[in-house]
């Protein structure tokens, strides 16, 4: 049985000598045993729960009957990985919506429970609508609390940290798993939340804090205010950030420009809210992506066009997540249409589980096609990061041409950007150059001044959609 390194109630963290302390005196991992199995001993573990949960669901959950019968699936059909792929039918954020629709408030997906069951009830924004609700029972509120403190000390959280929380705090998600697992480090934990962007760079001041966690857009908005403000942030107390919410984390020029202006090391996390625990993808300091805790979220990447067929390790296709041990409203190859590819190499953290080199690369329905040539907006980031001059915020417009779908990126100037019009236009060239040699397509560029976009606050919105929609 596994003894965790620290836990809340404990006030002394456990400083053990040799090979597997960290340079600040801990343990380097949460639950070694886990984080550094054997992987085919693991696969073995994972498809045991696999077929518990098929079992499970069939049984008890009309909605999967349902849903199994009319593929004309049976949980008996899976005995290997590969029948899991390309056996069992996905399902998606649509057909949970209807479902909830149908049977209130929770859906035909969840067990039937007693008064006291359920720990907590969150849900989605609802801002195409109705929300969706998400009921977690205690038992599983209580092992996501020790799935997100696994992932947070992979991301080099301690229990001598002071974590500030920049996410929001309300019906959805939020920042709650960031709570969980400090609090179940033993961290010192300032749920601040979305308030005024001075506010946080004031307290992580006054407080000392040592660990910033929120999206990267808004991580990199702070900086300008930092700028602003004449505070240098990488002379301050943040020594690590832990980003989600969006993809970008770990796009390798953003990190850096979160790393070099807070002086900190950057950690990528998450997945979606039907995916509760989300923290169980997690950036380690070695900088190899995000690292799947897929024994507790099994995470499959396969052909974006047929989600039943496996694809070769380090092919793009689209993600589908399945809960293994959740019993309340668990997600049984759930497709929320991300985009990304897998690495299964040995990474120099020790941990032995599958990664997502850079993260989430963007969702399948935010791909733009401009003049035959795929568009996702993470990849705009990505060219645009490597111009040091631009600011934070930038705004992909899409418009229509005849029959074609085009595009312009607007991006605001920083600080150091040039004023003469003609260092401008230079820049200007510059940055459509970038972009060219990203997206292999040649798109216009208009430089605005600082300012003119909206400020990120929380996750950033940065698709215009003009385009005419023909009946």
């Amino acid at each position: 049985m596994t003894t965790h390194p620290t836990v809340a109630t404990r006030p002394t963290p456990i400083r053990p000598t040799g090979p597997a302390v960290d340079s600040r005196g801990f343990p380097r991992f949460w639950d070694e045993e886990r984080e550094t199995c054997d992987p085919a001993a693991r696969r073995g573990r994972i498809l045991e729960r696999i077929r518990h949960q098929l079992h499970y669901a069939y049984t008890e959950l009309p909605f999967y009957r349902r849903h199994y019968d009319a593929h004309g699936f049976h949980p008996d059909q899976v005995t290997t990985l590969e029948d899991f792929t390309t056996r069992v039918p996905v399902i998606t954020k649509k057909m949970l919506v209807a479902d909830q629709r149908e049977h209130p408030p929770f859906g035909s997906y969840t067990p039937s429970t007693g008064p006291g069951a359920t720990a907590r009830i969150h849900g989605s924004s609802g801002t195409s609508g109705t929300p969706t609700m998400y009921a977690v029972s205690h038992t599983d509120w209580r092992r996501a609390a020790d799935v997100h403190a696994m992932a947070q000390w992979c991301a080099g959280i301690r229990p001598d940290d002071l974590v500030q929380v920049g996410f929001p705090f309300g019906l959805f998600f939020g920042g709650w798993g960031v709570v969980q697992g400090a609090e179940r480090i033993g961290a010192t934990v300032f749920p601040l939340g979305v308030t005024d962007s001075e506010r946080h760079l004031e307290l992580i001041r006054t407080l000392g804090s040592t660990v910033f966690s929120a999206t990267p857009s808004y991580c990199i908005h702070l900086l300008s205010v930092a700028e602003r403000l004449g505070i240098d942030l990488a002379a301050g107390p943040v020594r690590r950030i832990l980003v989600g919410g969006e993809p970008g984390g770990s796009l390798p020029g953003t990190r850096k420009i979160i790393e070099e202006g807070w002086g900190a090391i950057v950690s990528d996390a998450g997945s979606t809210s039907e995916m509760y625990p989300f923290q169980t993808s997690v950036g380690c300091e070695a900088g190899t992506g995000t690292h799947l805790i897929d024994d507790e979220v099994f995470t499959e990447v396969v052909d974006a066009g047929d989600l039943n067929a496996p694809i070769p390790v380090g092919a793009r296709g689209a993600v589908v997540y399945t809960h293994l041990w959740r019993d309340s409203q668990p997600m049984i190859r759930f497709a929320p249409g991300d985009e990304s590819y897998l690495d299964t190499d040995p990474c120099p953290c020790g941990r032995t589980y599958p990664r997502l080199p850079e993260g989430v690369l963007g969702r399948l329905d935010d791909m733009l096609v401009i003049r035959g040539a795929n568009v996702f907006p993470s990849a705009v980031e990505t060219a645009l990061r490597t111009v040091p001059e631009l600011g934070p915020e930038f705004r992909i417009r899409v418009h229509t041409v005849g029959a074609m779908d085009e595009m312009t990126v607007e991006a605001e100037l920083g600080p150091a950007a040039p004023r003469a019009d003609d260092e401008r236009a230079a820049l200007a060239d510059r940055v459509a150059d970038a972009l060219r040699r990203t997206l292999q397509i040649r798109v216009p560029v208009t430089l605005l001044d600082p300012g003119v976009l909206p400020e990120t606050t929380f996750k950033a919105r940065r698709v215009v959609d003009e385009r005419v929609r023909r009946s």
